[in-house]
């Protein structure tokens, strides 16, 4: 366990603020050495974040590593060969994501998000999961939350794919995998892709870590589809971060509120019946 991951593993300390932490002092090392009113100097370190960073037990962090990685979990940093490579170019990127399955450049080349609501029409489950199908056939690794509805469709399309992959960000800790219900579908995802989470291993869900993890979602993610949203649903928050991230939205042209704003924003308008296929061979 080295200074800079012990510093990326405390809460709101983002990729930003450990910059400008090591820009100050020099090394992740003399942060550490730090008093909490020098700390308190950065932008971005208040005096919470300041304690926090002069309690760090390295001995105690480094026996929570091994733990970790006995469960298979791998720690993905910035310098990590398997870091995903699309978040690089992310001012918010995480500074470290916990990671279960198979970390590799490969699931990065080629990468496609779907997102929607926890409860789509039936026939709009069936159509997530032929366009997640055609997306994996087609070498895109398919990107979405583990979510009910659109995002277990989107996984499972994915999965039905030869050679298929998908991963799936997630709100909560990945040992501690939401909701409950797709624990069977999370251990599928981890044997043909990865599940991710910037957050400790062992920590429940909350309501701002899903809203915070629709970033990582279109982060990751070339193209996003949105499949069906109203405009007050979580789908609307990964769409505004992908306008935000320059990523290329979709939105399917169905009458549902979140779709029809997000066309008006300049969401591209997708026929229900994907057709004619507006991605060429790769998203």
């Amino acid at each position: 366990m080295d200074a800079w991951t012990a510093l990326a593993l405390q809460p709101h300390i983002g990729v930003k603020t450990l910059r400008a932490l090591i820009d100050h002092f020099g090394s992740a090392e003399a942060v550490l050495d730090a008093l909490p009113n020098d700390l308190k100097q950065v932008s971005g370190v208040g005096s919470v974040t300041a304690r926090r960073i002069a309690a760090i037990n390295l001995d105690d962090l480094r026996n929570q590593y091994h733990n970790w990685t006995k469960q298979g979990i791998t720690l993905l940093t910035p310098d990590h060969p398997a870091y995903p490579t699309p978040l690089t170019d992310l001012d918010d990127a995480p500074p470290i994501l916990f990671a279960l399955g198979k970390p590799n450049l490969t699931l990065w080349a080629k990468t496609a998000a779907i997102v929607g609501t926890r409860s789509p029409e039936q026939h709009l489950q069936a159509l997530t999961q032929g366009l997640a199908l055609r997306l994996a056939s087609e070498g895109a690794t398919v990107i979405s939350g583990l979510a009910l509805g659109v995002d277990t469709a989107a996984h499972l399309g994915a999965l039905a794919a030869t050679r298929g992959r998908t991963v799936a960000v997630m709100g909560s800790g990945v040992l501690k995998v939401y909701p409950v219900l797709n624990r069977s579908l999370a251990h599928q995802v981890i044997a043909h892709g990865l599940i991710l989470s910037e957050v400790l291993p062992t920590i429940d869900v909350s309501s701002a870590q899903l809203v915070a993890r629709n970033r990582i979602i279109s982060g990751l993610s070339r193209t996003l589809i949105v499949v069906q949203t109203q405009a007050d649903g979580g789908a609307m928050y990964a769409a505004r971060a992908a306008f935000a991230q320059g990523r290329a939205v979709y939105a399917i042209d169905l009458p549902y509120s979140g779709n029809q704003q997000l066309i008006r924003e300049g969401a591209i308008p997708l026929s229900p019946l994907l057709a004619p296929w507006p991605f060429g061979n790769a998203p």
